[in-house]
Parts: structure tokens; sequence; C-alpha cells
């Protein structure tokens, strides 16, 4: 069976328990693929890069809410009516 590696860097489960700050370290801030017997199990990704993923994933979200709403009719307010 072939699985495709979404990591420059992997390493194996019993590797990553010997010590797992230096695994983290060693791949640069990128996330690691963690295998199981030559397999995928998960992917280790540093606390900056998931941060940044979750902003981009919202991100995208709310594009997708703009182009939901891009034909809605605009209501307009005054400032002042706040």
């Amino acid at each position: 069976m072939i699985t495709q590696i979404l990591a420059d860097s992997s390493i194996s489960i019993s590797e990553l328990k010997k010590n797992p700050m230096a695994a983290v370290e060693s791949a640069e801030g990128f996330p690691i693929a963690v295998l199981n017997r030559n397999q995928p199990a998960f992917y280790c990704v540093p606390a900056e890069a998931y941060e940044a993923l979750m902003d981009k994933l919202e991100d995208m979200e709310l594009a997708e809410l703009v182009r939901q709403r891009e034909d809605e009719d605009t209501i307009k307010v005054s400032v002042h009516d706040l």
C-alpha cells in the first residue's frame, strides 16, 4: 500500500518518544510525519505552524461567506444612526 507523506520530514514513533522536543526542533518549524510501521500515523505540527494554519482556514471561511453575500442588497446606514 502506497501512502503519501505530506511533510518533508518524517520520524518513527520510537524515535519521537526518545526526545520529542529535539524532533520538533530538527524540523525547523515545519510539520513532521510520525510513522508507525513505515506508515504515517499522525503529523507533529509546531504551535506556530498550527496557529498559522488555523488563521488561514478562518480566512478561507470568511472569504466564502463574503462570496455568498456579495449579491445581497445593501442597507445604507449613517454613522450618526449608530
